[in-house]
C-alpha cells in the first residue's frame, strides 16, 4: 500500500492500519463478521471483528521460479522495455532491436501488470497493459 494511502487511513478513526500482520482467516456467518490476524513480528493470532476486508495483491510478486529466467529488479518485479537496456547494451537476444514496451529479457516473452516493475499497480493500468501486450504478442508472432 502507498505510504500515503497509509497516512490518509490513520485519520480515520474507525480504521486500523496493521503493518507486518496476516489475515490467517475470515469467520463470520453469511457475512464478514471477524478475522483471525497473526502478527509476523510476535506470532500471536487475535481475533478482530471485522465487516469489511481490502486485499492488496501484487505488493510482492512472487516472481522467485524466474531467477535465471527473466531479469528481476532488486524487488523481484520483472524488468521489461527500456529497463533492460544498461548504457546503451542491449540484454543477450536482442541483437537487432531494443525490447519493445512490456517485453521482457526474453524475445516474445511479455509482462503486464503489478508484477512489472515501476508499474502503477492500479487494475485499469493492468488492464491496459494486458491488451497492449496481447497487441505486442501478434506484432511479434507476425514478424518472426
Amino acid at each position: 500500500m502507498s505510504h500515503y494511502l497509509i497516512e490518509q487511513l490513520r485519520q480515520i478513526d474507525n480504521v486500523t492500519v496493521r503493518l507486518s500482520t496476516v489475515v490467517t482467516e475470515c469467520c463470520g456467518d453469511g457475512h464478514l463478521e471477524a478475522l483471525m490476524l497473526r502478527s509476523t513480528a510476535s506470532d500471536v493470532i487475535e481475533s478482530v471483528g471485522s465487516s469489511h476486508l481490502f486485499v492488496f495483491i501484487g505488493a510482492e510478486p512472487q516472481t522467485d521460479w524466474l531467477d535465471g529466467v527473466l531479469r528481476r529488479d532488486e524487488h523481484g518485479f520483472l524488468l521489461a522495455g527500456p529497463d533492460l537496456v544498461v548504457d546503451r547494451v542491449r540484454p543477450p537476444g536482442f541483437d537487432d532491436r531494443d525490447p519493445w514496451p512490456l517485453e521482457t529479457s526474453v524475445p516474445g516473452v511479455f509482462v503486464a501488470g503489478d508484477v512489472r516493475s515501476d508499474s502503477v499497480k492500479r487494475v485499469a493500468s493492468a488492464v491496459g497493459e494486458g491488451a497492449m501486450a496481447v497487441t505486442l504478442v501478434h506484432k511479434y508472432l507476425r514478424l518472426s
